[in-house]
């Protein structure tokens, strides 16, 4: 993992708007098939974006501070482990392309 790239997740300042939790939703979300309970985690801060006004509490808090630790956890950030079968899935073409490795 690279210090660097943790040390920017862990000082990621807390949203002050809903196009800011929509940034930090973004960079979460694109590695939240790899975050057990992603969706939960994450729906105190998308729910902040469907109410009419930007209100900050402490759920939110709770909710940032998680997905910051767990995306700087180990698991998420490493390599795979070429001694052990594991599959890569190429969504980005919009076909169901996967290899067995």
């Amino acid at each position: 993992m690279d210090p660097e790239k943790i040390r920017v997740i862990h000082e990621w300042p807390k949203p002050q708007s809903c196009s800011a939790i929509r940034g930090f939703l973004g960079l979460a979300g694109y590695y939240g098939k790899f975050i057990q309970n992603y969706g939960p985690m994450a729906a105190p801060l998308t729910s902040l974006l469907n109410q009419n006004s930007f209100i900050w509490n402490a759920e939110a808090t709770q909710s940032f501070v998680g997905l910051k630790s767990a995306l700087a956890f180990a698991p998420v950030l490493q390599l795979p482990n070429f001694d052990e079968l594991f599959v890569v899935e190429c969504d980005a073409s919009g076909g169901d392309i996967g290899a067995i490795l």
